[in-house]
């Protein structure tokens, strides 16, 4: 079952320029910054408060780390702002992808890959969710 908005993806040019953007505006302080080679990004996850399932929210900052990653084609295309949504889940990743292809959604990937801080994740199609990336994640 879907519990939480488990993270908000925002992608950017500059990382940097960006976080602190939202550490001076906002006043919120950096939880995780990491490399995530297989998607090509380098993020920062931003802690916005913890939820009643031990979890928390964030917002996620991705800036491409090579051309020819889904984020950097997804910049070039539409320029830096709200890249997808996340939901976390309180079973496994892949029987919620799964339950959710039963119903016609898309699904990105055949099994759940490494996301951040140790997640497993997987996304759904856009074009099958009003035009939202939508990424589901299990916590480790």
């Amino acid at each position: 079952m879907l519990t939480r908005i488990d993270h908000i993806g925002i992608a950017c040019h500059d990382l940097e320029a960006t976080v602190a953007f939202y550490r001076e505006t906002y006043g919120f302080a950096d939880a995780h910054f990491e490399v995530n080679e297989e998607q090509g990004v380098r993020e920062c996850m931003l802690k916005i408060n913890e939820t009643g399932d031990g979890a928390a929210s964030y917002l996620q900052l991705i800036e491409p780390i090579r051309e020819d990653s889904a984020v950097a084609k997804w910049l070039a295309k539409n320029g830096e702002g709200v890249h997808h949504i996340a939901f976390g889940t309180d079973g496994e990743v892949a029987d919620e992808a799964a339950g959710i292809a039963g119903k016609g959604v898309r699904v990105l990937y055949d099994a759940p890959r490494k996301g951040s801080m140790g997640s497993l994740i997987n996304f759904l199609h856009p074009k099958d969710c009003h035009g939202v990336l939508t990424e589901l994640v299990q916590k480790p």
